[in-house]
């Protein structure tokens, strides 16, 4: 069922609200290997951090019981997928999904960030 509704909200920026055990270590991967920018951080020890690069943000969430999920809880376009998918390998991390060409027009492929947040990558073909 489509249906459009115009209830005069406009909405604005969405990002990812990602779970991790180690602050530390998830900001040292998102920074260092993936080359984002920490441009906020609440708590102390911190507890909540934005990270930024380009267009794309992330939100990361300290969890220390958290549990990764077994599907895909981000998606991440890019304009270079091939080389992502290089630096992914380069660094060790598990590939969920290796890249291929996808029928519906993207090259794509799913990775495992430390915590084990499933991050699915795609570039339009």
């Amino acid at each position: 069922m489509t249906q459009n509704v115009n209830h005069g909200v406009r909405f604005g920026r969405i990002a990812a609200m990602l779970p991790v055990k180690d602050m530390r270590r998830a900001h040292d991967f998102y920074t260092n290997v993936l080359g984002f920018t920490k441009t906020f951080e609440n708590g102390s020890p911190v507890g909540f951090m934005i990270l930024k690069r380009d267009q794309g943000e992330l939100h990361l969430t300290l969890q220390p019981g958290h549990q990764a999920a077994k599907f895909n809880v981000a998606h991440m376009m890019v304009d270079d997928v091939d080389a992502l998918f290089a630096v992914c390998q380069q660094y060790g991390l598990r590939i969920v999904k290796s890249l291929q060409d996808k029928d519906y027009g993207l090259r794509a492929f799913v990775f495992e960030d430390p915590d084990g947040n499933r991050i699915d990558v795609g570039q339009v073909i």
